[in-house]
């Protein structure tokens, strides 16, 4: 007997992708909250604290290029699970942490194992989702990232305030576990699934950019990936604007206590406000290009650096916080940043599935991260570094000028007629998309 079909499965599929990305920045954002608690007990200064900062960072960059080569290759069900086991048992690990070298050492485990997050994210999207729609889905996954991070400062307080900030890592870790199983359980690609109606399958089929349908089924090298302009229209792009979201995810908290004298408390109510614009910044830029092609007839790609643009010129929020005296101004200006990044993050990430084809957009997501994490590394280090002798506020005009020039390295590099020279056949596509 033929099995029932569900209506958009693949508005499901990204749901249950959307859970687990919640599930992935709830652990990482847990440090960001717990960091005043841990500065004292633990003895830390703010070069101490980059140092643990940068530890995840650095890890998750080299991490990132080897998780997308390892979902690429044994794919994306097996190899996500592995990952997100992974960083639940790392997260739950910073429990025993007795200094800050064991500190960063555990953290540095969780970066190791959660640079799978966008990779499989991705690859996932590329294979479920039509090119027109993948903004809009990208939107949805990347909301998971500002709901964990949201979720993260009640919830990380509520347990230092009630337990000890031991309990809080445990509980933001191990929820990780449940989602494991249910993602080896409900995850199928389409061609596997089968709840899957042949009209939406064939709805998505039709649906795929020139660089899917080119895509001959051999994985693309590193190399290979490398030598494409597009990867550089990408890469320096993330270079460039992950230093925001790192130093958004892992300093406001310490800067509104440090500097704007908030208590942990007033951190459990307000430092959230900036996550919730976030999502609201993933959702927006995700119809953002829908729009754009509408309103002005442009190209699908035009339409992923119209909105990386308008996310860069954003920017101007957070760049503009030591202009106000009152620390509730300061957090809605952060809210103006978090919601411009995430505009043109999630852009980013749909760039890479418009313009590599699925046998090699894990491996160029994982590669484009390395660099944008890199790029936060170097950031953090900066900011524990400089942060107490000339204060934050230069560092907050920096991140405005850094996505100004992603935004102008984008228009630069990418264009809708993408032509490599590369000897992966999967890559010599013209790769030309039309609205």
């Amino acid at each position: 007997m033929q099995r029932k079909t569900i209506k958009g499965v693949r508005w499901w599929i990204i749901g249950l992708i959307m859970i687990g990305t919640i599930f992935n920045y709830l652990a990482r954002s847990s440090l960001a909250v717990a960091a005043p608690t841990l500065t004292e007990t633990l003895h830390m200064t703010t070069q101490q604290y980059s140092y643990v900062v940068t530890a995840f960072q650095a890890c998750y960059a080299l991490a990132q290029p080897v998780a997308g080569f390892v979902l690429d290759s044994v794919g994306i069900k097996i190899g996500f699970a592995i990952f997100a086991f992974g960083w639940a048992i790392a997260n739950m690990l910073h429990g025993l942490a007795g200094s800050w070298p064991a500190l960063a050492a555990f953290r540095g485990m969780l970066g190791l194992t959660e640079a799978a997050i966008f990779p499989a994210g991705m690859k996932a999207i590329s294979a479920w989702f039509p090119a027109k729609e993948r903004s809009v889905a990208t939107g949805w996954l990347n909301t998971g990232t500002s709901i964990g991070a949201m979720l993260a400062p009640p919830l990380v307080v509520w347990c230092i305030l009630r337990f000890n900030w031991q309990f809080a890592f445990v509980l933001t870790g191990g929820g990780a576990l449940i989602w494991v199983a249910l993602w080896l359980v409900f995850f199928k690609m389409p061609a596997e699934h089968p709840r899957l109606s042949t009209e939406e399958a064939e709805y998505i089929r039709e649906g795929q950019t020139e660089a899917q349908k080119s895509s001959r089924g051999r994985r693309a090298s590193f190399k290979e990936v490398l030598k494409t302009r597009r990867f550089w229209g990408i890469g320096i792009p993330r270079m460039l604007a992950e230093p925001a979201w790192q130093t958004f995810g892992a300093w406001i908290p310490l800067y509104m206590v440090t500097v704007r004298h908030m208590n942990l408390k007033e951190i459990a109510m307000f430092a959230w406000l900036p996550f919730l614009a976030a999502d609201l910044g993933c959702l927006v830029g995700g119809y953002l290009a829908p729009l754009f092609i509408r309103w002005f007839g442009c190209s699908l790609i035009t339409s992923r650096k119209l909105v990386i643009t308008t996310g860069a010129l954003l920017m101007v929020g957070p760049a503009c916080v030591g202009l106000v005296a009152s620390p509730y101004a300061a957090i809605a200006l952060f809210c103006v940043g978090t919601f411009a990044h995430q505009t043109i993050s999630g852009a980013l990430f749909t760039l890479a599935s418009d313009v590599f084809g699925q046998h090699e957009v894990a491996t160029a997501t994982g590669l484009s991260g390395m660099f944008g994490y890199l790029g936060a590394t170097v950031f953090s280090l900066i900011v524990g570094a400089v942060a107490s002798t000339i204060g934050y506020n230069p560092l907050f005009v920096c991140l405005m000028l850094f996505d100004i020039i992603g935004a102008c390295v984008a228009w630069r590099l990418i264009s809708n007629e993408q032509k490599d020279n590369t000897a992966n056949p999967t890559l010599q596509s013209s790769h030309k998309v039309k609205a």
